[in-house]
């Protein structure tokens, strides 16, 4: 072991360093055609979820497109109870005008005992 010097000592280590990073690099790009594999792994994954997020967003835009037009018969709905409610005030106000009678209905006072007798006379109660 004499012919060996440090400078021997330094590449050997070099050389397993060499070795075990080749070892190491090939681990890694196994590991990413793996994850890049558009059937089974990350790559599918991100295709599955692109779809699915046109998807939605259609979905979506269609929904607004409904709500809105939803909002709009709404809003006529809306408009057009306002009217009736407003013709049907006008008509409860002039009903009493264009029938005379419909009208309310007037009672006949309830004559006292009072009215009942003459004007000089005085009621007596007799018990």
């Amino acid at each position: 072991m004499n012919g060996l010097t440090l400078q021997h000592v330094a590449q050997i280590g070099l050389a397993i360093a060499c070795v075990a990073l080749a070892i190491y690099c090939a681990v890694l790009a196994r590991r990413l055609r793996r994850l890049n594999d558009l059937e089974s792994g990350l790559g599918g994954a991100i295709a599955v979820m692109t779809s699915e997020v046109s998807r939605l967003e259609a979905a979506l835009a269609q929904t607004r497109r409904e709500a809105a037009g939803a909002g709009a018969q709404l809003a006529a709905a809306v408009e057009n109870a306002r009217n009736e409610r407003a013709l049907w005030a006008i008509q409860t106000r002039m009903a009493p005008v264009s029938a005379p009678g419909a009208g309310v209905r007037m009672r006949r006072r309830r004559r006292s005992d009072s009215d009942d007798a003459p004007s000089g006379a005085e009621v007596s109660d007799v018990a």
